[in-house]
């Protein structure tokens, strides 16, 4: 049984998406949905994003966040205040017309990102420099209409947190843009075990409306990358658009200026995908369900039940843990703990009681230990970052290996080609024409300008004219 459970998910090496498909299903994070392109998060699958909310949640407070909530319905006369921002989203927003049965003397946008209801908000309670700053934040779900789905990675309802802030200058919103940019940055990396790279998008790629959008990119398994999270610089462009005015300290008005950041479900997505393998779900152990699962050997003996609740009981004021005392066979249950990526396994029978010690197994490597009940707390604690650690070094070790630096347009060709998909680091002279050139050409496109810069050469990959900037360059999901 256990190894029918284990066959029954497609190879990631023989299809990557078809392997994708089957972990989302099998490991039961979500089913689908009779809306075309909307997908179920069944408890398992909400439970992680619970536990990245509850995370991200403290993080942001700790830097002085206040949660609010915004209505999901945007009036359009509103949406139409900022032309950019409309046209960025105009092909994916969804629209209601009718109320009940009548129709609606202006239609309503169903929100796909929230700037709009927040500068009316903001227009309306902001009045004094005293009232600054303004740094909120909400959890809610959006509506894109989006024409590929894949769940979480591309949905047409999925679940975020935007968060909005108001300052009084421009070099304040600046720095709370990057703030917020390094919090996701150091959660992926220190939480979610996903090693990213920081850096700024290109113009062509920046939110519709902001004057800059900085992101985090990590590489996936197969090679393609990931946009995990973004921080929007919106300088003081929506508050000339929407009124929005204060008096400052010298009693004149001015206008304030603004940040956007969010991340998303995504990241759930990103998670399978960077730590996943053929067994199923690998999940960092900050955010997995269930960090220790419990599995009584031989249960039907005498003593070992009450071992192993002894033992749950005493686990569980630390951790997140199970015990599963189900009539199934050890492996059996083994096999459906490793597919649904529980990070640590603990195995008790009679003679281990006998030598009072169990089985410490980790999920990412299968390596086991035996420890003793003595210590068994910070026994655990130990394998849990174990785990954190070693999925987080064999992310790294993959985006090393598929990190290619190229300074023409055949090397990238030549590199993808040998390789497979990766990054791709590379000088660009800052044209618009030279960017759409490459990803033409080679098939990846621009994904960030790295804070890190590197000079792979003094001449543009494309063009070569004088290079600006080098690039980080990538097929994407």
């Amino acid at each position: 049984m256990a190894e029918k459970m284990v066959a029954a998910i497609t190879s990631m090496d023989e299809d990557f998406a078809q392997w994708y498909t089957d972990i989302v299903k099998k490991a039961e994070l979500i089913d689908y949905s009779s809306v075309k392109g909307c997908m179920i998060l069944r408890p398992y699958g909400y439970a992680i994003w619970e536990n990245i909310q509850e995370i991200l949640d403290t993080k942001f407070k700790a830097v002085g966040t206040e949660n609010v909530y915004m209505p999901m319905f945007i009036p359009e006369s509103l949406l139409n205040k900022e032309k950019d921002h409309v046209e960025g989203f105009a092909p994916e927003v969804a629209w209601v017309t009718h109320g009940g049965s009548e129709p609606l003397t202006e239609r309503l946008c169903v929100r796909p990102t929230s700037e709009t209801l927040f500068c009316e908000h903001f227009a309306n309670v902001v009045k004094s420099y005293r009232d600054l700053p303004k740094i909120y934040n909400q959890w809610c779900s959006v509506v894109r209409w989006e024409k590929t789905t894949r769940p979480f990675l591309r949905s047409r309802e999925f679940l975020w947190q935007e968060g909005h802030t108001l300052h009084a200058t421009y070099e304040e919103a600046v720095e709370k843009t990057e703030q917020m940019l390094n919090v996701y940055a150091d959660f992926h990396e220190n939480e979610l075990a996903i090693p990213v790279v920081r850096g700024k998008k290109t113009p062509s790629d920046k939110f519709a409306g902001a004057e800059d959008t900085y992101c985090i990119e990590a590489l996936m398994h197969d090679g393609k990358a990931l946009q995990a999270a973004t921080s929007h610089f919106f300088g003081d462009g929506f508050a000339k658009a929407f009124d929005i005015t204060y008096t400052d300290k010298n009693n004149k008005i001015a206008h304030p200026f603004q940040t956007s950041w969010g991340c998303t479900t995504r990241m759930i997505g990103g998670i399978i995908m960077t730590h996943g393998d053929n067994n199923g779900l690998v999940l960092p152990p900050a955010v997995a369900p269930t960090q220790i699962v419990i599995i009584p050997v031989a249960q039907h003996k005498e003593g070992v039940l009450d071992k192993a609740r002894e033992l749950r009981d005493r686990l569980a004021k630390c951790f997140r843990v199970k015990l599963d005392d189900r009539d199934q066979s050890p492996g059996w249950k083994y096999a459906e703990y490793e597919m649904k990526g529980v990070p640590v396994r603990l195995e008790i029978g009679p003679r281990d009681i006998e030598g009072n010690q169990c089985v410490l197994v980790t999920r990412h490597n299968r390596e086991k230990v035996f420890v003793s009940l003595d210590n068994l707390e910070e026994a655990v604690a130990e394998r849990l970052e174990a785990v954190r650690r070693g999925i987080y070094e064999k992310a790294l070790a993959n985006r090393e290996r598929r990190t290619y630096r190229c300074k023409t347009l055949d090397e990238i060709k030549t590199a993808l080609a040998e390789n497979g998909d990766g990054f791709v680091k590379a000088m660009w002279c800052g044209e618009e024409a030279c960017e759409d050139k490459v990803k033409e050409l080679t098939g990846v496109g621009s994904r960030c300008i790295p804070f890190d810069q590197e000079e792979i050469s003094d001449t543009c990959v494309c063009c070569g004219k004088p290079a600006k900037s080098m690039v980080l360059w990538a097929v994407a999901y």
